[in-house]
């Protein structure tokens, strides 16, 4: 697994593209596999290209909405002392 910071401004972290992701642990940080760092560029500059990768950028890039999401609470368990 790779990961690359959305400080970078590449199409990776960009709302526009289309390819396998996921929000990595560390905040602002996208988590990808090497061998599959390809995807498809939805309505940005590169529009319609499947070739967009790590190192590719333009100017229409729009930071992904998942990188933007407030990371989820951790489970917590239920409240054994609270009274009937």
């Amino acid at each position: 697994m790779a990961t690359q910071s959305a400080d970078r401004k590449r199409c990776l972290s960009c709302q526009h593209w289309g390819g396998e992701r996921s929000v990595g642990a560390e905040p602002d940080n996208v988590d990808y596999l090497e061998h599959n760092d390809r995807g498809t560029c939805n309505d940005g500059g590169w529009h319609g290209s499947s070739r967009c990768g790590p190192r590719n950028a333009c100017g229409h890039w729009l930071k992904w909405i998942a990188l933007e999401m407030p990371a989820a609470a951790p489970d917590t368990p239920p409240d054994d002392t609270a009274a009937p």
